[in-house]
């Protein structure tokens, strides 16, 4: 029966767990192996079976809870382990032993990890009825993991933040789609009303032309201009300066020009919108106006001022492509100074045109049509003569005009801004420089200049106010005549025109009158019809 302590093995397994639940696995294992013992016990004594050899030898165990259907006295016989076995059921520890068969009866005792009870088994093999001493207990309780806690809470408010935002950004959307959905019948159906205020089939030139005929000569009726702005379809970006965009735009399949200002320039848009709506300010060589209007929403404003689109752009944009003969520089100079000259000219009537000085008067600002004339444009920084008071209207606009085309007064700020005519005279000085331009793209014996910009070799491509007032006013320096001038009348007589447009002082400079006419004998004398 006994063999030496040394020989004796005991192994104990501790399992713990907070949660109690029921684990069969190793209850049915325990059971199969008991049963199994005793159907082999019963095999053996019935002679049944095969004698066991003699290196066998089987143990005799106590049984509780654990007993084969055939156990006696709660015994069972098995080759394996006696096991004795506490767990805790219902938080009542329930004590159990039997026998475990030698196959799988070491896993059985050792690996038990997977149990989520509190229990603890021991196991032996030393002697028979040796689970009588075993004594297991009840591992203690496992104290709360407080991390798993923390980590439970915040995967908690992490889901509760996401779908809060996700929440969110739905509501957004449905209000901005509903709203967007709101707005349009509302604007299709005001502007079917507008589309009653013109016509089917009706141009801008037969608009323009009723706006004339009846009497005011400022241009569209407000809700016309309103519809037209309303209706313009953007094409394609065909310009940008400091004030905005240019756009060339479609109305009706007619093409016109769309200025959009940025909304800092709003000062600009509103003085070239009322200079353009001034009475019997429609002109041949003045561009034509046809609308103006404030487009946007709660959060965007675009500034639009639609003119008439003339593709060959600028005069500046034109003279750096073109080359002239004396017939076409003639046309272009006596047409720039045309305009100028309706700008000048005070109309007095019962509805009567205020004296208008351009005060930016530069290549740039004047443009190019397709028969070869100019027209004016630009009148941002306008100013108006009113007789009646005798004042000068200024715009309140933090603009000035372009450096390189300023003239001395305005330089050495010694420019009378109580005085209209200085404005006056001040556009003539700008207007002698753009002669210059005009002049120099003329052929002459087979030989003409590339287009240069006015003092061009004489200070930088940005000038400072610093660079043009020593070299116009400190120096009075202009911009210099090529030689082949002198050898042809046109362009000598030019030369002559242009010297007296940009003399040093304001009262030697001619006026706009005096250079049309000057001009209008050029041509008469060159056989020109212009």
């Amino acid at each position: 029966m006994g063999l030496s302590n040394e020989y004796r093995v005991c192994t104990k397994l501790i399992f713990g767990s907070d949660l109690v639940t029921p684990c069969n696995i190793l209850d049915s294992m325990l059971l199969r192996a008991s049963n199994k013992e005793a159907v082999e016990s019963g095999k053996e004594a019935s002679g049944s079976t095969a004698p066991a050899s003699s290196s066998q030898r089987l143990l005799w165990c106590h049984c509780y809870h654990h007993c084969p259907e055939d156990s006696t006295n709660n015994t069972c016989r098995t080759d394996g382990y006696c096991f004795s076995m506490v767990e805790e059921e219902g938080g009542v520890p329930v004590q159990t032993a039997g026998c475990l068969g030698l196959v799988g009866s070491e896993f059985q005792c050792r690996d038990t990890g997977n149990s989520r009870q509190r229990r603890s088994l021991e196991c032996c093999t030393d002697q028979d009825y040796c689970n009588k001493n075993l004594h297991p207990t009840l591992p203690p309780l496992k104290p709360p993991l407080y991390v798993d806690g923390k980590i439970h809470h915040m995967a908690l408010l992490i889901s509760v933040i996401v779908c809060s935002i996700i929440l969110a950004a739905i509501i957004v959307f449905c209000y901005f789609r509903y709203k967007r959905q709101e707005s349009r019948p509302r604007y299709s159906i005001g502007l079917e009303q507008d589309e009653t205020y013109i016509p089917p089939g009706e141009s801008l030139k037969d608009l323009i032309e009723q706006s004339q005929s009846s009497g005011s000569g400022s241009g569209l009726p407000l809700l016309v201009q309103r519809t037209i702005a309303k209706q313009i379809q953007m094409v394609k970006q065909i310009g940008k300066g400091r004030y905005g965009d240019v756009w060339m735009g479609r109305w009706r399949g007619e093409k016109v020009a769309v200025k959009v200002f940025f909304t800092t320039e709003e000062a600009s848009w509103f003085r070239e919108t009322e200079i353009y709506q001034t009475v019997l300010m429609r002109h041949e060589n003045i561009l034509g106006f046809i609308a103006a209007d404030i487009k946007g929403t709660g959060s965007w404003t675009q500034l639009y001022l639609i003119t008439d689109y003339h593709e060959n752009s600028s005069l500046y944009d034109y003279l750096k492509s073109t080359t002239l003969d004396n017939k076409a520089m003639l046309r272009l100079a006596y047409t720039s100074v045309s305009g100028l000259c309706h700008l000048h000219t005070e109309i007095f009537g019962t509805q009567g045109k205020p004296a208008i000085a351009h005060r930016d008067l530069k290549s740039k600002n004047i443009l190019v049509k397709r028969n070869g004339t100019c027209c004016i444009a630009d009148l941002g920084l306008a100013v108006k003569f009113i007789s009646d008071t005798n004042e000068v209207d200024i715009p309140p606009n933090t603009r000035v005009g372009t450096k390189r085309y300023m003239p001395p007064e305005v330089l050495d700020e010694t420019l009378n801004k109580s005085h209209f005519q200085s404005y006056i005279m001040a556009d003539m000085y700008s207007f002698g420089l753009i002669l210059w331009e005009i002049a120099r793209r003329c052929v002459s014996g087979g030989i003409l200049e590339e287009y240069q910009l006015p003092y061009h070799e004489l200070v930088p491509t940005d000038p400072s106010y610093e660079d043009m007032r020593e070299v116009v006013c400190i120096k009075r320096l202009r911009p210099s005549f090529p030689n082949r001038w002198s050898s042809d009348e046109c362009l000598r007589q030019m030369k002559k025109l242009m010297g007296e447009c940009w003399a040093h002082s304001p009262a030697c400079r001619l006026t706009a009158l005096r250079v049309k006419k000057t001009l209008a004998k050029m041509s008469e004398s060159q056989d020109i019809k212009l």
